[in-house]
């Protein structure tokens, strides 16, 4: 299924330790499972293949990349904060069963620097985090739209450093559940991304947001049948998209699409992106209620 007018590409979000249902698989070390999920996502218009084992030992992903490029030629996403399980993972991935595509690799913080090292085994496309961000005491959230432009300079002076364009990169700026957003995160966000798009020296950049976060504990539906969660990440998107995200981890089940100005969705984001601190939330609980 092509993600709003095929402007963003999407990377199937099912194979993730996260999931239940995958947990439940991977426990049982159900590989003809995982693989069945893999064609399905294929089926359903995956443009990327995420693969997350969770805390499993390195040879978990090992074997599950090699299984999943078994059954599809879509290129994957080796998804994991663990240096080796990743390191892992490149090494399987097979470039020519791909097509030539390389592999995403998610992901890279400031707080993980060594995770640079990474991009040494084999060509991919890093995510780079940008919601964090690395000072003299550690390491901490950014809360500001400045902050997350800066921790994205910072993070892409480093790509260069291991010969990555901003055209080599994806940002991630960290997406936020709309229902408990109390410190202005949507705004931040929106606001980081119109300023990187306002810098030169960036252009080219991609992004990628797990977009089902954004829907995280709301219900399906409301009352009189207008969908929530997939209303509210298709006005996300429109958002964003202007902005230049142009991927994100999501479900093949969800049906994103363009909304006119007027939908409730749409309107909802309008208000919240005006509203302050809890008065966002009583927004969001007015929506759904409808």
């Amino acid at each position: 299924m092509p993600v709003f007018d095929n402007k963003v590409l999407l990377i199937g979000e099912s194979i993730n330790d996260s999931v239940p249902s995958t947990k439940a698989l991977l426990d049982a070390d159900d590989i003809a499972g995982i693989q069945n999920l893999a064609k399905s996502q294929d089926e359903g218009g995956a443009d990327y293949i995420d693969v997350n084992i969770g805390l499993r030992p390195k040879e978990w992903m090992t074997k599950l990349v090699k299984a999943i490029q078994e059954v599809t030629s879509k290129p994957l996403s080796i998804d994991s904060p663990d240096v080796e399980i990743c390191s892992a993972g490149l090494e399987a991935y097979d470039l020519e069963r791909a097509g030539g595509k390389k592999p995403i690799l998610n992901s890279i913080s400031p707080l993980r620097p060594e995770m640079f090292e990474l991009l040494k085994i084999a060509p991919c496309l890093p995510i780079l985090l940008i919601s964090e961000q690395k000072g003299t005491d550690g390491g901490s959230q950014c809360h500001t739209a400045e902050e997350t432009y800066f921790a994205a300079k910072s993070m892409l002076a480093t790509a260069k450093e291991y010969g990555l364009t901003p055209s080599d990169a994806i940002l991630d700026p960290g997406i936020a559940p709309i229902g408990s957003d109390t410190k202005g995160n949507l705004k931040r966000l929106l606001g980081a991304m119109r300023l990187i798009q306002n810098d030169a020296e960036l252009k080219g950049v991609h992004y990628s947001v797990g977009l089902s976060n954004f829907t995280v504990m709301l219900p399906t539906k409301r009352k009189d049948g207008v969908p929530i969660k997939s209303s509210l990440e298709s006005a996300f998107l429109g958002k964003a998209t202007a902005l230049g995200l142009d991927m994100v981890i999501g479900s093949v089940k969800r049906n994103y699409a363009p909304l006119p100005d007027d939908h409730p969705a749409v309107q909802c984001l309008d208000q919240c992106l005006a509203a302050n601190d809890f008065d966002s939330l009583m927004v969001v609980m007015q929506f759904y209620r409808g």
